[in-house]
């Protein structure tokens, strides 16, 4: 289900692009100094915005697949606490089980498997900053 809604963003990006362009030739064939920077920003703006999405898809597949990799050898951290019925790590629960996971992602420093159980925790205790991180770390290790 979630690579259906993979394509439709990739198709809506796609969309997006083509419009924008479009839009900015518009702006600019106009030539009053309003719409030209109209257009030029246009220009700039919409190839960043793709770039940070395929980024962003670019981190969901990795992390999916790794994901998968460490579910499919039973490495997935196991539910150790009650969780909230948003599922969240109880705020009591979280610090002392993030330490622990944080531990063992130092003492097997090359190990991309601790570093994402690192981040699958601290997700789930509501720290996604520090989880992308830790994903993120995991992916980097995981290519070498």
């Amino acid at each position: 289900m979630s690579r259906i809604g993979v394509g439709l963003m990739a198709a809506a990006l796609l969309v997006y692009l083509a419009v924008a362009i479009w839009l900015a030739v518009m702006f600019i064939s106009v030539g009053s100094p309003v719409s030209v920077g109209m257009g030029i920003t246009l220009l700039v703006l919409a190839p960043i915005g793709a770039w940070a999405l395929i980024r962003e898809m670019q981190f969901g597949f990795a992390a999916d697949r790794l994901g998968r990799t460490l579910d499919a050898e039973g490495g997935m951290p196991p539910v150790e606490t009650e969780l909230t019925p948003s599922g969240r790590i109880a705020r009591a629960d979280a610090d002392p089980l993030i330490e622990r996971y944080a531990a063992d992602a130092e003492a097997a420093e090359g190990d991309w498997r601790a570093r994402y159980r690192l981040g699958i925790v601290q997700d789930a205790a509501g720290h996604r900053r520090d989880a992308r991180a830790s994903i993120r770390e995991a992916i980097r290790l995981a290519r070498r």
